[in-house]
């Protein structure tokens, strides 16, 4: 595709900046990708140097004249080469922008530019190419009506009496106990993990409840329960697991691994009655323990419901979604989705335990999960658009409220801390998208299903790469400001504009 940019000389305003004439050729590479090539012709290379030489020749020191009184011609042959790069940069940055108002396509991300690669000949036109990423262009899947299962609970006494002792072991105290392992105890290990005879990852001192799984940030370790009951202080047992096939470190994936654990010690959770858990929250009565529990449960409910319905939809609006997305995409929004389920089980009041335990568990199939949902982003972007839904002040800070409370901490230091760690764009995505799914939701048909409330109590999780945990586990964008993109967002107008 070429597109002339020339316009007619006509009488503007002088303060006006002139249009350069350009020649633009736009490939599409994939769907999300363009490859763009952009010449620059040689009276407007001229142009810009002339506006240089114009602001420089009054200043100019040259041996042999005052300052400002040496030729024109001899100031230009002194220091064209040392105001070349400065022209570069002005006419890159000018045709970039004047591209950016012109072209059809819409940017998702910096173009991909070296800027040591683009030179300006001393004779011709100036040519350079970049790469660039895009929201594709698709036909809208239908959304309206859509036949969905909702997960259904009435809590009861009993729910809250179990959830208590459940959290009655987040608050006491671990005792060291000459007795053997069993369930529920706690093990402290040093664990080392192996391929073949070369250790690839170890860690001192590790703490893992005895539950029948172990999930690892790479890798599940099944029955752990039956592998270390029975076990002392100075015991050791090994297990073989397999990494999985979305592990960072490549040359493992889908390969197994020897895990081997020296017990050092072996500790049980000492009883805690609900008015000293009551006390260490501090909640003043049984009472009002039980209605914050109560109200946590519903929470989690309401995030097992997005879940499951979120999942739903994602599989129908993805549907026919068949288009490629570029795999360096696919790299950095993979931590912006994990980002953004930590950011949503927190805000429903999971414990930093069950967190670090799903976590791993999103973690190790999260390439394949990010590009069904980058899919579904861009589709969810689209009705954001047609339907005009966009965030409000008071969203970010009733969704800042919610995780404050949740993590025990002040809405104001929450806010400091996901500015901070630039975790912000994943929130508004958040707001966003949960407004748009609750559109979809309001036209769907639904069915209620059991709630699978003790499915995660089975799971003990820990942060702990079997593989070997990588020096970085994203990799960086390669753009001038070094930092990964944001996922884009439905405010993304066309070229980024």
């Amino acid at each position: 595709m070429n597109t002339d940019t020339t316009n007619e000389n006509e009488v503007a305003d002088p303060q006006e900046k002139k249009e350069l004439n350009l020649s633009v050729d736009v490939k599409e590479v994939s769907a999300c990708e363009r490859h763009v090539t952009v010449s620059i012709p040689r009276e407007d290379i001229e142009r810009y140097f002339e506006k240089e030489f114009d602001e420089l020749v009054p200043k100019a020191e040259v041996p042999g004249f005052r300052t400002g009184r040496a030729p024109r011609a001899l100031v230009e042959n002194k220091f064209r080469k040392q105001i070349s790069d400065q022209v570069k940069g002005t006419i890159l940055m000018d045709s970039l922008s004047q591209i950016s108002d012109t072209q059809d396509y819409s940017a998702i991300s910096e173009p991909n530019l070296d800027f040591d690669q683009v030179n300006i000949p001393d004779e011709g036109d100036m040519t350079y190419e970049f790469d660039i990423e895009v929201r594709p262009e698709f036909d809208m899947p239908e959304w309206q009506g859509l036949k969905l299962e909702r997960p259904e609970h009435e809590f009861t006494d009993e729910d809250i009496d179990k959830h208590i002792v459940k959290l009655s072991a987040q608050f006491a105290d671990l005792a060291p106990i000459d007795d053997a392992a069993q369930a529920d105890d706690y093990v402290i290990c040093n664990i080392v993990s192996k391929h073949g005879d070369d250790i690839v990852a170890e860690e001192q001192e590790q703490s893992i409840q005895v539950r029948p799984i172990v999930s690892f940030a790479d890798a599940t370790l099944e029955g752990f329960d039956k592998l270390v009951s029975g076990s002392r202080s100075g015991d050791k047992v090994s297990a073989a697991v397999e990494i999985s096939e979305f592990a960072d470190n490549e040359e493992l994936q889908g390969k197994t691994v020897d895990i081997e654990l020296e017990i050092l010690d072996v500790k049980r959770i000492e009883s805690v009655s609900t008015k000293d858990v009551a006390a260490k929250i501090g909640i003043e009565s049984e009472e009002e323990l039980r209605k914050l529990i109560g109200n946590s449960m519903e929470e989690q409910l309401k995030y097992a419901q997005r879940e499951k319905i979120r999942d739903q939809i994602s599989t129908s609006l993805t549907e026919s979604a068949n288009w490629e997305l570029p795999p360096d995409l696919l790299r950095r929004q993979s931590g912006r989705e994990l980002d953004r389920a930590v950011m949503e089980m927190r805000s429903s009041g999971f414990s930093e335990d069950e967190i670090v335990s799903r976590k791993n568990g999103l973690r190790k199939n999260i390439m394949e999960k990010t590009e069904r949902l980058l899919k579904e982003h861009f589709i969810l972007e689209r009705i954001a658009e047609e339907k005009s839904v966009e965030e409000e002040p008071g969203d970010y800070d009733q969704e800042i409220a919610r995780i404050a409370v949740q993590q025990n901490d002040s809405p104001r230091r929450v806010r400091a801390r996901l500015e901070r760690t630039g975790q912000m764009d994943a929130l508004r995505n958040m707001i966003i998208e949960r407004k748009v799914i609750d559109l979809i939701t309001d036209s769907a048909q639904f069915t209620a299903i059991p709630y699978e409330m003790d499915k995660e109590a089975e799971t003990a999780g820990l942060n702990f790469f079997a593989a070997g945990r990588p020096k970085e586990q994203i990799p960086e964008a390669k753009y001038d400001d070094g930092e990964a993109q944001p996922l884009p967002s439905s405010s993304t107008s066309k070229a980024e504009d």
